[in-house]
């Protein structure tokens, strides 16, 4: 039998190109010779290109000598692999490269799935072992100052494009370490490719337009993977280049285009269970940093009261997103998130400053079979009695499911004129006087 670290070649008789097993033996011996060989006091000295260059050189090498029998495609496909394995993530790099994946879900080893055009299916990508995928989290994580054993079995983190990742590993997860990547890619989706892709009308669009230009305070509100951070970054673009911005997020992903923004980043306990900062941290400390605007990536606890603070308090134009299902929802759901915090505020006080502070609600949703679509744009008015008086401006109305599995269905107006048209006029934005009549907005 071969040694772990020594590889065979096909015999001389075998037609055809070598085994899987044989392949990854192969890669797996060059990997650990270009280890060995690597002068890392000169790997200090490269940078970027430079340095895979001259590794590609070495590997370019080291393949001739193990194994000249490979062809062009075979030998091409080891060399890049390899390189994968030394600077990139391994396995991962095939799917992070490939066009069309918005999301990567790792369960263990040998499952690996893809959701591409909106449905989910099985990728022939594998990893070597439970070591193999723990070494190439590690190598993400470490990266963006986290950490991930046994001591702290999950964590979340983000790729160099933004991509957001969440992995959890054993003994909590019982099948190997279990990884999932929400994908943003380098370039952020711009209005138009919203509009392309259906996400809203062309009349949502100008209404979504002014009321960021004219600082309306802004709540995005949907489900998990319903498009709610890819909204926030594409309206994110309204706001003028001469304002300061902060951002304020668990795992850094919105991909503001402004000059003047500040990113900040939650920081999890170090090892000891010390030296957590949390998003009400950030938050109280961004209001003394003299912003414009404070974008929240998502309230998720008691940082919404501070966020909603800072709506009441000379920072219009805020923005940030919340997991509900529906505009009616997102209210309740703040109001416990805040109550989870310990706060002991009456309903009545938390649903007037919820009312004071909110302008708009926008409603996001992933509909059956995939298409992403904001489902409502909902004003928020006043307080009356006990209840926050709320009312539709756009909705989408399903009308059915095609022969692809896809929903489909039409936007439409509802007739109701905003009472914020006047800040909008204010604020110099003009929309045309037939907007908001009672009509159905095409179909989509």
């Amino acid at each position: 039998m071969a040694a772990p670290n020594t590889y065979t070649a096909p015999r001389s008789g075998r037609s055809g190109p070598p085994t899987e097993e044989e392949f990854e033996t192969l890669k797996r011996l060059i990997h650990s010779k270009l280890v060995e060989k690597l002068d890392l006091s000169r790997v200090g000295d490269l940078e970027g290109d430079s340095l895979r260059r001259e590794i590609r050189l070495v590997i370019e090498h080291l393949c001739d000598s193990e194994n000249p029998l490979l062809n062009r495609a075979e030998r091409e496909r080891l060399i890049e692999e390899v390189l994968d394995e030394t600077f990139g993530y391994g396995p991962l790099e095939i799917l992070l490269k490939e066009q069309g994946v918005a999301d990567i879900m790792i369960n263990g080893p040998k499952h690996v799935f893809i959701e591409k055009n909106g449905r989910i299916q099985r990728s022939e990508v594998t990893f070597r072992d439970n070591q193999h995928l723990l070494q190439i989290l590690d190598r993400i994580v470490s990266r963006v100052g986290r950490r991930v054993d046994e001591t702290s079995p999950m964590v979340d983190a983000r790729l160099p494009d933004g991509s957001r990742l969440n992995a959890i590993i054993p003994p909590l997860a019982l099948d190997g370490p279990s990884i999932t990547i929400r994908r943003f890619g380098s370039k952020p989706l711009a209005l138009e490719d919203l509009l392309r892709f259906k996400a809203f009308s062309p009349e949502m669009a100008l209404l979504l337009e002014g009321a960021v230009k004219a600082r309306l305070n802004l709540i995005i509100s949907g489900g998990t993977g319903s498009g709610k951070t890819t909204l926030l970054n594409t309206l994110s673009s309204f706001i003028p280049n001469d304002q300061r911005v902060i951002t304020i997020e668990d795992a850094a992903e919105l991909q503001l285009q402004q000059d003047h923004v500040l990113r900040l980043e939650t920081r999890p306990a170090n090892i000891e269970g010390k030296g957590r900062v949390n998003a009400t941290d950030l938050v109280k400390n961004a209001l003394r940093m003299r912003p414009d605007r404070v974008i929240i990536g998502e309230c998720r606890g008691p940082e919404s009261l501070d966020m909603l603070q800072a709506m009441n308090t000379g920072h219009e134009g805020s923005m940030t997103t919340i997991h509900a299902n529906t505009p009616r929802d997102a209210v309740s759901r703040l109001e416990t998130m805040i109550s989870m915090g310990g706060f002991e505020i009456p309903l009545k006080a938390l649903r007037q400053q919820f009312a004071a502070a909110v302008d708009l609600v926008l409603q996001v949703n992933r509909l059956q079979g995939g298409p992403r679509r904001v489902t409502a744009i909902t004003e928020v008015l006043n307080l009356e009695q006990d209840t926050v008086v709320m009312q539709d401006i756009f909705v989408y109305v399903q009308d059915g499911i095609g022969e692809d599995g896809r929903a489909f269905g039409h936007f439409e107006a509802t007739g109701v004129r905003p009472s914020f048209m006047g800040r909008l006029e204010s604020a110099g934005v003009r929309l045309p006087a037939n907007l908001f009549g009672h009509r159905n907005l095409g179909r989509c």
